[in-house]
């Protein structure tokens, strides 16, 4: 159903858009999202293949996309369930910073327009078994070490950057 703008129901916390508003809000302004450095004990870290645009078939962290009216908190639970199949508390990890990401590329493969995030950084210590990773973000993990992700060709520079040297300094 279209409504008056006025009119248009807010959305909830967690909540996916329709996605023509989705489509407008990628075209217009800069999205907000969670991306989780996850560690093993051993320190390999943990990155999935895309399956879907943006960086659609490269290695990246996992992470998602914070919604209006989600707090940090509940932001963190939701995406760590959807996107490593257990819950984690905001409490329990290390905020490493903040980023942007810019594609020229959107999920829906729309023409005419890129995706630009602004990504907040957080980092978890988590035991690969302990893990239960669900397939509808990412084909396939790896557990990598840092100077193995860093080498590795079919690794987004995006996540690269989470552990070039530059970054653990600046």
């Amino acid at each position: 159903m279209l409504y008056p703008l006025a009119m248009k129901p807010e959305p909830k916390p967690g909540e996916w858009l329709a996605p023509d508003d989705f489509d407008t809000v990628v075209r217009l302004t800069p999205l907000v999202a969670i991306d989780l450095l996850v560690q093993a004990p051993d320190g390999r870290v943990l990155l999935g293949r895309r399956v879907n645009q943006p960086a659609k078939g490269s290695f990246f962290v996992p992470g998602g996309r914070i919604s209006k009216n989600e707090t940090l908190a509940a932001a963190l639970r939701r995406i760590s369930r959807a996107e490593l199949g257990v819950e984690v508390r905001l409490e329990d990890t290390r905020f490493r910073g903040v980023y942007e990401h810019f594609y020229a590329t959107n999920s829906r493969q729309t023409p005419g327009f890129g995706t630009h995030y602004v990504v907040l950084a957080y980092g978890l210590t988590a035991a690969p078994e302990t893990l239960n990773l669900p397939k509808d973000q990412h084909g396939e993990f790896l557990w990598l070490s840092e100077a193995d992700l860093l080498s590795n060709p079919e690794v987004h520079l995006n996540t690269k950057n989470y552990f070039a040297p530059a970054a653990k300094t600046g």
